[in-house]
């Protein structure tokens, strides 16, 4: 029978994702299948979840998906796992706001019924911490906690204040002190961590964290603390079925566009769809035989030029938007699909030019946060009325003065908390490109009416 736990924090910086990755190694060192998640929108975790473990990734949201997606999702992709390794998010009890848990990893735990280990850094603490452990774990009593491990802890003499303080204070056993390890640290830049495709962590780097895990951490008392995991939830298989004649979708993925929630992917080939990757940057061209096509976010503008270059692409792309072949992009694939993308020093890059626009590069945040759209018009991915969720974060902004009238904005959009927003969703021919990335179990209509439209592009261009 599988295991699980969820590691969390008191606040972001803690230390939630080099123990992830940490014990998600060391797990799968000794043998264990190890199935990795991440509460939140998040891409970039995921990515490097499916570097160290060799499986995919998949998120789990209490706003975009429903308590009961949220678990089916679970437990289908812990089928055949020995343990589930669930990455939280922010501090384990922040969520939308401070009154309730709605979106915080606390949730999370008990919607999966998941025990959690806390990693709390400890740089400049001593009794103090206990204090600190002690408000976490009497916070809410249906959250359980398996242990909590120490981050950042500058001597065995400090952990041994620390554990010291939490004695006839704190339920939860301490189970190790991770000491200071500026080796292990990974680089950032300006949506997060550098991603899994342009940053895989090195054997070396593995090597070191698994040796500072095993070190550091009472390994063997964490693995048997681990409770079974028993539900009537369904555990059907997640592997994408064969498809032999479905339509062929052309999936963008390389290192600009790398951000596909994976059960996106996993519910257009359960509709049928056979999936074909191929890389917008590498290749001459699109792969033969295309009936659709699906370009995810990204890192566009670190390869803008290389991009460019590859004017035999963009062409294609262009032709086969204006011949109609259902085409869906979000966020970086969709700044793909504009005219040109001018990067932060003022250059302007030549794109496909399916949409007349410029995006352009800023040196601060332009947009984040939860989305709910509403279709206004019948598109490629649903009827005009259908309601979906998804997730925005971008530094770019998109300069729509140019007028068009062959493009109708398609997507009503709200913020999380209900406030309507300026119209979005941008479609041409059957083209539809947004900032926003929708996660299909939101509404598993979106994959279905994507495969549809694209069997009627095949059945129209075999004719």
């Amino acid at each position: 029978m599988p295991t699980g736990i969820i590691i969390a924090a008191p606040s972001s910086g803690s230390g939630k994702t080099t123990l992830a990755l940490g014990l998600m190694a060391v797990f799968a060192r000794r043998g264990l299948n190890v199935a990795p998640f991440k509460i939140g929108p998040d891409f970039i975790d995921p990515g490097h979840h499916r570097h160290v473990t060799g499986r995919d990734s998949h998120n789990l949201d209490g706003w975009m998906l429903s308590r009961d997606a949220n678990a089916t999702n679970f437990h289908r992709h812990l089928r055949a796992g020995d343990t589930a390794v669930v990455e939280g998010v922010m501090g384990l009890f922040d969520g939308y706001d401070g009154r309730t848990e709605a979106g915080s990893t606390a949730q999370m735990a008990k919607w999966l019924a998941l025990p959690v280990l806390m990693i709390v850094d400890a740089r400049s603490m001593a009794r103090s911490a206990a204090a600190l452990v002690q408000g976490f774990e009497n916070f809410d009593p249906d959250v359980r906690f398996l242990g909590v491990i120490f981050n950042r802890i500058g001597s065995p003499r400090h952990l041994s204040y620390l554990t010291d303080a939490l004695d006839g204070h704190v339920a939860m056993p301490c189970l190790g002190g991770i000491p200071r390890e500026g080796r292990i640290q990974m680089p950032e830049r300006h949506l997060g961590l550098v991603t899994a495709d342009d940053h895989p962590l090195s054997a070396d780097h593995l090597d070191r964290l698994v040796d500072l895990i095993e070190t550091h951490v009472n390994v063997d008392q964490l693995i048997r603390a681990l409770p079974d995991i028993d539900s009537n939830v369904d555990r059907s298989s997640a592997e994408i079925p064969a498809q032999t004649n479905g339509p062929r979708i052309g999936v963008a993925r390389d290192r600009s566009f790398c951000f596909y929630y994976p059960e996106n992917l996993e519910m257009l080939a359960a509709n049928g769809a056979q999936l074909v990757f191929f890389s917008p940057e590498a290749d001459r061209c699109p792969p033969d035989g295309l009936d659709g096509l699906y370009f995810g976010g990204g890192y566009p503008e670190t390869a803008a030029a290389a991009l460019a270059a590859n004017q035999r692409m963009r062409q294609a792309v262009r032709t086969m938007s204006a011949d109609g072949m259902p085409i869906y992009a979000e966020c970086g694939g969709f700044m793909y699909l504009c005219r040109q993308l001018v990067d932060t020093s003022g250059r302007a890059h030549a794109m496909a030019g399916c949409f007349p626009y410029t995006t352009r590069m800023l040196p601060r945040r332009n947009a984040l946060g939860y989305r709910e759209i509403e279709l206004r018009a019948d598109t490629v991915i649903g009827a005009s009325g259908m309601r979906a969720r998804g997730h925005e974060f971008h530094y770019s902004e998109i300069d729509t003065a140019v007028i068009d009238t062959g493009i109708e904005l398609v997507y009503k959009i709200a913020s999380r908390k209900g406030a309507a927003m300026a119209a979005e969703g941008y479609l041409r021919h059957q083209t539809l490109g947004s900032y926003v990335h929708l996660h299909f179990s939101s509404n598993p209509e979106m994959p279905r009416t994507f495969v549809r439209r694209c069997q009627a592009y095949q059945r129209k261009k075999d004719s």
